[in-house]
């Protein structure tokens, strides 16, 4: 895919990145588990790979946009804009929470904050004039889209977590939040720059938010080297 740095705009320019000839209702989405990263991608998606054990599709709820959303992501599969942080490239696939079968064409928008737990776009932060650790990728006809980012950081009130919205045919059929297992955050919190600010406060058990359905949008987390590879599945219902 192609990346650009042109911005894209909600509800006008999403559908210039191929909205689908089906419409998608706005249903409960969730997450298929990667079993084995090569074995379940040479195997595809579809009702094959759930009869061989492979995938499983597991409906999780919609999440809170949040106050950190801005609208004008630039379509780019590099979102770092050099932020220091440990590298961590995102595998997001979109399917049909019905069959596991991929959806291509779909638009996956992310956002989250940097190693300091300070997000781009906001006046508070006095950042609303960047950009960084936002972006959007349109899915493949394996309904994957990739990221190359950094591991979140922290802000008070808040455990570790990404920003997704899902957007097909110019409208927005999924918001939600995608999370990290404690132990790989404590591990990844050791190094620099995470380690200047070690006392995180909110682990995953103590966010509201995570308890209302974050179980199941934790991201399946493989090690590469000193970086990570996170992948998740988001399937929705068609109506």
């Amino acid at each position: 895919m192609r990346t650009t740095d042109d911005p894209l705009s909600r509800r006008g320019a999403l559908t210039k990145l191929g909205g689908l000839a089906v419409a998608l209702g706005a249903g409960a989405w969730g997450t298929r588990e990667l079993l084995d990263v090569p074995e379940a991608e040479a195997a595809g998606s579809g009702p094959a790979a759930v009869a061989a054990g492979l995938v499983t599709c597991v409906l999780a709820p919609e999440q809170t946009e949040g106050p950190y959303y801005v609208d004008g992501a630039q379509v780019r599969r590099n979102v770092t804009e050099g932020k220091p942080g440990v590298a961590l490239t995102l595998r997001l696939t979109v399917v049909n929470v019905s069959s596991c079968n991929s959806i291509k064409n779909a638009a996956v928008e992310i956002w989250h904050c940097d190693a300091g737990g300070v997000y781009s776009g906001t006046s508070v932060q006095g950042t609303e004039n960047e950009r960084f650790l936002r972006g959007v990728q349109r899915t493949d006809t394996k309904g994957l889209a990739n990221f190359r980012t950094i591991y979140p950081g922290w802000y008070q009130g808040r455990t570790v977590h990404i920003h997704t919205k899902v957007h097909v045919g110019g409208n927005v059929v999924h918001t939600g939040q995608l999370y990290f297992p404690d132990s790989v955050t404590d591990a990844v919190y050791t190094r620099s720059p995470y380690s200047s600010r070690p006392d995180r406060e909110t682990r995953n058990a103590d966010d509201s938010i995570y308890r209302n359905g974050g179980k199941r949008s934790i991201l399946r987390l493989v090690k590469n080297g000193a970086a990570y590879t996170g992948l998740i599945a988001m399937g929705v219902h068609r109506s």
